[in-house]
């Protein structure tokens, strides 16, 4: 298995950043679409357990559009051959004292590169 092939590499950096912006920008349309349309999707919030791809798109949905601004710091992005993928950073959103950290694992499906699990905490300020 090749780790970090320049190629795939890039793949998945471009997904990313995709994401980030549709991530601050509230795309729920772009954010519904990177994420893998599947039961097995799932995603630990700040705040909530989200169990499959229906409950992400109505979180999403239901998400308020302000103050989604943020810094991302210490962002590493790892590819593992040429179908699987994590990425994980931490983030800063402005007036607020505390550190926020993101894990995403990806995988190539039919459709593209899509967020199979997702995970967000914040740490203590």
């Amino acid at each position: 298995m090749e780790i970090n092939d320049a190629e795939v590499l890039a793949e998945v950096t471009a997904a990313f950043q995709s994401y980030e912006k549709a991530l601050v920008t509230n795309d729920v349309a772009m954010l519904d679409r990177l994420f893998w349309n599947s039961p097995h999707t799932l995603r630990y919030g700040a705040g909530e357990n989200l169990y499959g791809y229906d409950a992400i798109a109505a979180f999403r949905a239901g998400r308020p559009s302000v103050g989604l601004e943020r810094e991302l710091f210490n962002t590493v992005i790892t590819t593992y051959g040429r179908d699987f993928a994590t990425a994980n950073t931490e983030f800063r959103r402005e007036g607020s004292p505390r550190t926020g950290r993101q894990s995403q694992t990806w995988a190539r499906t039919p459709d593209g590169w899509r967020v199979v699990a997702a995970h967000v905490s914040l740490m203590a300020g």
